[in-house]
């Protein structure tokens, strides 16, 4: 998923997102050990679209703070 449609998404839908990206990766970590995955690129596309999505929840939480900072003064 691009960086790009991931910002169009709120924070809890986010949140879901990386639920699932995670669940993915269990099961695609297995399969891999079981020799039972077809396509090894699914492992890094997986943990990219983690990395995407906490990423983009860090700076939205980075922007929260720098507005919180910025409305006390």
């Amino acid at each position: 998923m691009r960086a790009r449609e991931l910002r169009l998404l709120t924070d809890a839908e986010l949140r879901a997102r990386l639920e699932e990206a995670y669940r993915e990766l269990f099961v695609l970590r297995q399969d891999w050990f079981m020799n039972r995955l077809q396509d090894n690129n699914r492992i890094t596309a997986t943990k990219r679209d983690i990395a995407r999505i906490k990423t983009i929840l860090r700076e939205r939480e980075l922007a929260r703070m720098m507005q919180e900072a910025g409305g006390t003064r």
